[in-house]
């Protein structure tokens, strides 16, 4: 596991280098290379929607567990 986290911040890095030294473009200066901000836009949107599908299959289960807890014990 560590290896894998390793080596992913090792690719940021070289591509954050890459950046700065004008080999990989970023124009808008935001650190995200141009040619992957169309691939993470897609993937926020896509986090958004699966934010929203939860919360609504949740939201049940949250009152259900809060009138559970509400109820008195004789």
């Amino acid at each position: 596991m560590m290896y894998i986290i390793l080596g992913l911040v090792l690719v940021a890095a070289v591509a954050f280098l890459l950046m700065k030294s004008g080999k990989i473009e970023d124009k808008n200066g935001n650190n995200v290379p141009d040619k992957l901000e169309p691939m993470v836009e897609e993937v926020v949107e896509a986090v958004k929607k699966v934010k929203k599908t939860v919360k609504k299959s949740t939201e049940p289960a949250k009152k259900t567990t809060a009138k559970k807890a509400t109820k008195k014990v004789k």
